[in-house]
């Protein structure tokens, strides 16, 4: 998808998501049944009511967002969701994480043009993302993996792994008991 972020649609659509997220945040964290039936108006899809997202909650469209069973993210969550971003079942999201999905051309001249396309994130059940992770454009986490804290998300990781740093990378590869 090739779009420019002049369009006055798009404009319009981001304020409105805006506008509903700004609602969110400001919801009292004991307003639980509110926050939930928010999140489901928010995200594309939201598998069951225990899905839970701390605030603040920040994303582009939102529209663009499906979580599985039981997902957790922790507060200032932010999702750039131009392209699909797929969240599996058991999935635990660290304070302050980014997935990005947006991408912009590294030729200046074309940068200026305000082009951007955008490349879709995936990520597999039972995955814990530690805190300040940041994923980038286009990436798969597989299944049973854990991303340590810091680590920036470049390319893809393997099921039933432990990856950190920046870039990121296998560290650890997990039996099937673990």
């Amino acid at each position: 998808m090739i779009y420019s972020a002049t369009d006055k649609e798009l404009v319009k659509e981001l304020n409105e998501v805006k506008d509903r997220l700004q609602t969110y945040n400001a919801l009292r964290p004991t307003d639980l049944s509110t926050r939930r039936a928010m999140l489901n108006e928010l995200l594309g899809h939201v598998e069951d009511q225990a899905a839970f997202i701390n605030q603040p909650f920040y994303c582009d469209y939102g529209k663009h967002i499906r979580v599985g069973r039981r997902f957790f993210a922790n507060f200032h969550f932010t999702v750039l969701d131009e392209a699909l971003v797929t969240i599996g079942d058991d999935c635990f999201v660290g304070p302050n994480v980014s997935i990005y999905t947006a991408c912009h051309s590294t030729d200046p001249v074309e940068r200026n043009t305000r082009q951007e396309w955008a490349e879709p994130v995936t990520i597999g059940d039972n995955v814990w993302i530690g805190g300040s992770v940041t994923i980038l454009p286009g990436v798969t986490i597989g299944d049973n993996v854990t991303i340590g804290a810091g680590s920036v998300v470049v390319h893809d990781i393997p099921s039933n792994t432990v990856a950190a740093g920046n870039p990121c990378r296998v560290i650890k590869q997990l039996s099937p008991h673990e």
